[in-house]
């Protein structure tokens, strides 16, 4: 029992590890972030699909899911693109420190969806992540496209997480995330044939860049959801949700070893990433203190 768990523990270290190498991936494809988000959904779709097939396992869905998936699809399409963009144009750190707000969005966002009160400690903790954005701001203003794209990604990123949190009590979550990324590779799709942009230059790419976006579509993106779902049902969400804050740190320590000195960040913008990060993790423990308080109640 003991062993299993570990090996659970060190499977859930590996995926999140995973998850942070997307932002190094995301770094190093040398296309933009429209076509780069397009290529990865559409590949992901693949071998999602694959998956299903080779486990016959069922991925229908009502038509009240189908649109619920193809809004949440658009979001997360979006969330993805200006989350390369935001790469693109500062670097992995601002990129994954920016992303670490996602926690304060979602405190926001969970009181609407779910028609609870705003907690108080929320509040605080909220305008804590407010003043360590201000001090990267204040310091790292050659930053501020890449911090601004980063933010709406952060905040898209707590919208379609907190549906999520709806649809699973009503849909598989490998379904839910099937479809998710088969509306969104559309949907770009969609604006890509408007916009003119699918051109022999497009499907032209460097043999890196597809080495690149296999292994991001593969590994990081359809390996690492169902992967994560399965660790998840012998994992307490406790232990799951310290692991996954360990993200942006291996992501910027990696980001450091790879690319060097254009990761090198003014002294500031680390006590601010500090004050983000840790004020993201106290988040998360004391909301999983008091769902565990609950629960030994009823």
């Amino acid at each position: 029992m003991l062993e299993n768990k570990l090996k659970n523990y060190l499977h859930l270290h590996f995926i999140v590890f995973i998850w942070g190498f997307t932002a190094i991936l995301g770094k190093l494809i040398s296309i933009d972030a429209i076509p780069l988000v397009w290529y990865r959904m559409g590949l992901a779709v693949v071998f999602i699909l694959g998956y299903f097939l080779v486990t016959k396992k069922k991925f229908k869905a009502d038509k009240k899911g189908l649109l619920k998936f193809f809004l949440t699809g658009i979001i997360i399409a979006l969330h993805w693109v200006t989350f390369f963009k935001a790469i693109k144009v500062s670097n992995v750190s601002v990129a994954l420190v920016m992303m670490s707000t996602g926690a304060f969005f979602t405190s926001l966002l969970e009181p609407i969806f779910f028609k609870r009160k705003l907690k108080l400690v929320e509040i605080l903790l909220g305008l804590l992540v407010i003043f360590g954005l201000y001090i990267i701001f204040n310091f790292e203003s050659r930053y501020v496209e890449g911090i601004i794209y980063a933010l709406i990604s952060s905040f898209l990123s707590a919208l379609f997480s907190v549906l999520n949190g709806l649809f699973v009590k009503e849909y598989k979550p490998e379904v839910i995330s099937f479809y998710q990324l088969l509306f969104g590779v559309l949907g770009i799709t969609v604006f890509l044939f408007f916009t003119q942009s699918f051109t022999a230059e497009f499907f032209q790419l460097q043999t890196t860049d597809w080495v690149y976006l296999l292994i991001l579509s593969s590994f990081c993106t359809a390996y690492a959801f169902i992967a994560s779902v399965h660790v998840m049902k012998y994992i307490t969400p406790y232990t799951v949700m310290l692991t996954i804050n360990l993200e942006p740190i291996y992501a910027i320590v990696l980001a450091l070893l790879i690319f060097g000195e254009t990761e090198q960040m003014n002294p500031a913008f680390y006590y601010g990433a500090l004050i983000v990060l840790s004020t993201v993790l106290i988040n998360g423990i004391l909301k999983n203190k008091s769902k565990f308080i609950k629960k030994n109640k009823q």
